[in-house]
């Protein structure tokens, strides 16, 4: 039995054959389940990017930092539970996002965000109920409400293609297709600038992406379905 200590980094081999994130040149962080994890006792301190740019995903203050189990991160918005990098991922054009996550809807709740840009809130992807996900790029703003059913243990994919934006709900893609431009900058996970709308619920893995494609879409949104 794996004996959770303290620093301890939790690591597995991934599954041979198949397509994976890091097959792709557009990756620009990926935060994989159960991978690259580092334990302060059952608390994460750390989560290691598995992409090759390093923007881990760190978080120094024990009372800040999420819960861990079983490949999930537990967020508790009253403890600010958050994780942040040193560096800072940027997005220019097209991408695509890919998340696994189950909201405990009370408020808005931030899953990525730039939370050190001196932006004042102007980057960030959240919920604003159980039905809407917001989008913030450069100080506009997009909505793109649920065609139908609210968040709940779901995966999610949002893509920016031609400053058009679509999200896929467990493989479905909804019918608000907003349009947003702008450099999209993330650097934390569960907070946004400065220090508000704090994530509760789980998150079990995060996918960013310089890019996207159909292809793409489709490749993400099956490896989370598995999750």
């Amino acid at each position: 039995m794996l004996a959770l200590k303290l620093g301890l980094s939790l690591v597995s081999t991934p599954l041979l054959g198949g397509w994976s994130p890091d097959d792709e040149t557009s990756l620009e962080g990926w935060y994989q389940n159960a991978v690259g994890i580092t334990l302060n006792g059952s608390d994460v301190s750390a989560w290691a990017d598995s992409s090759s740019n390093g923007y881990d995903m760190v978080q120094a203050t024990a009372a800040e930092q999420p819960a861990y189990s079983g490949g999930v991160l537990t967020f508790v918005s009253a403890d600010k539970n958050n994780l942040q990098t040193a560096g800072q991922i940027s997005l220019t054009g097209d991408f695509t996002i890919g998340f696994m996550f189950n909201p405990a809807i009370a408020g808005p709740g931030t899953i990525l965000a730039d939370n050190a840009g001196g932006s004042a809130g102007q980057e960030f992807i959240k919920y604003t109920s159980s039905t809407n996900l917001r989008i913030k790029i450069d100080s506009s703003t997009a909505n793109i409400p649920l065609d139908s059913g609210s968040f709940g243990d779901d995966y999610i994919v949002l893509t920016r293609v031609s400053n058009v934006l679509t999200l896929w709900k467990n493989g479905v893609a909804q019918s608000t297709t907003p349009t947003l431009a702008g450099t999209s900058d993330i650097d934390a996970i569960g907070v946004r600038e400065s220090d508000n709308d704090y994530f509760d619920g789980t998150i079990e893995e995060i996918q960013i992406y310089s890019s996207s494609s159909s292809t793409l879409t489709s490749n993400v949104n099956d490896r989370l379905s598995t999750l």
